[in-house]
């Protein structure tokens, strides 16, 4: 009992300092968006004397933070959704259609894809928007980022599809489902965890991704949140309070996302977890 008890104790201090240097610098970054750069020289630790809330207006107006935000909602969102679909009805096909000779290379294939360095091919895919007139192309940013999170999807909707029975899928057959029903109607509400994990890893990607946006994206009409903050801290690398303010309000729709489906992302991290 007294071992049990030390490992629970060392457990929850180590969750406690790591909770620490979580929310210490999103606390200190929240306190000092509303601090005028005085008051962070001379007292970076003390909360401000006067709230400047003005330091918002300024992200917003010079910074063009809710115009960022607005695109990068719409790059990540629309990154998830079909990332999502294509790795799910893939992986399908890989899991369920072994004896299809494409399906049983295609997934090394994808294994493959995921041990490959995104930014490696940074170089041709410039080129190609460049020779194809798609710089500062939302379509051709979704397509990059839904390529390169295709293998990470796909890879884990076979893994999480191989451990469930197939039994389910000949009770469905019998019934008369056909391949798209079964996995619309049978699996889909199966593989709920599992796509909402995948979901969140997707969205973070693309929400925060500054490579691929730096240089497929040079419209400040469409620059993405990584891309406007970049911008931003160049011309006005002085103002320190506006820049931490920029960031408060970029990381505000990932919190909500998060409160809204919170459940969903830990049950899939679980079940991912224990599927393995």
């Amino acid at each position: 009992m007294k071992r049990r008890s030390w490992k629970k104790l060392i457990l929850y201090a180590i969750a406690g300092v790591w909770l620490l240097a979580t929310i210490i610098p999103l606390l200190y970054v929240f306190i000092s968006s509303f601090k005028t750069n005085d008051e962070m020289y001379r007292s970076a630790l003390n909360l401000p004397i006067h709230w400047k809330i003005e330091n918002y207006v300024v992200a917003n107006e010079l910074g063009h933070s809710f115009r960022s935000i607005g695109n990068s909602l719409l790059v990540a969102l629309s990154t998830t959704v079909i990332e999502v679909i294509v790795a799910m009805m893939a992986a399908y096909a890989i899991s369920r259609k072994r004896n299809i000779f494409f399906a049983r290379h295609a997934y090394m294939l994808f294994v493959v894809g995921v041990m490959v360095p995104i930014h490696s091919t940074l170089i041709p895919i410039s080129s190609m928007a460049a020779s194809w007139g798609l710089k500062n192309n939302f379509a051709y940013l979704v397509l990059v980022y839904v390529c390169f999170n295709l293998a990470q999807g796909i890879f884990l909707f076979t893994g999480f599809l191989d451990s469930v029975s197939r039994e389910i899928d000949e009770a469905a057959i019998i019934d008369g489902c056909s391949d798209f029903r079964l996995l619309r109607s049978v699996l889909l509400p199966i593989c709920k965890p599992i796509i909402a994990t995948e979901a969140i890893f997707s969205f973070i990607y693309a929400y925060g991704e500054l490579v691929f946006s730096l240089t497929l994206i040079s419209d400040p009409a469409k620059y993405t949140v990584p891309r406007a903050m970049l911008s931003f801290w160049g011309e006005f690398s002085a103002q320190m309070g506006p820049q931490y303010a920029f960031i408060i309000l970029s990381v505000i729709p990932v919190i909500i996302i998060y409160v809204l489906f919170h459940n969903q992302i830990q049950s899939g991290v679980m079940s991912g977890a224990v599927k393995g």
